[in-house]
């Protein structure tokens, strides 16, 4: 099993990008798929989600409307468009997979917004 997140890096306030989580080792179309990030000294939380089967997300109230969660069950994987950043969107954002009592994780990218 495994999750490999990519497209992180360092970007300037205002401008975007895309995250990338490719999944191996199990069926994604059985999980809900989830995006976490934590700064530093802060606790991981939970910035996306989209479900299973009808694909509906839900967001933080932090990047409501900036980010949006995707996913394309054929390409076993999983998106984050960010527009919008903000410096304090600086973090390492990880790709979550669950279903039931399995939770995947992924090694986690850097993103970093500089003002």
């Amino acid at each position: 099993v495994q999750l490999v997140e990519s497209g992180g890096g360092m970007v300037e306030s205002g401008g975007s990008l895309r995250l990338s989580c490719a999944a191996s080792g199990f069926k994604i179309t059985n999980y809900d798929m989830r995006w976490f990030r934590q700064a530093p000294g802060k606790e991981r939380e939970l910035v996306a989600t989209i479900t299973v089967g009808s694909g509906s997300t839900n967001y933080a109230d932090s990047v409501k409307d900036r980010f949006t969660i995707s996913r394309d069950n054929a390409k076993k994987s999983v998106y984050l468009q960010m527009n919008s950043l903000k410096p304090e969107d600086t973090a390492v954002y990880y790709c979550n997979a669950v279903f039931n009592y399995l939770n995947y994780w992924g090694q986690g990218t850097q993103v970093t917004v500089s003002s």
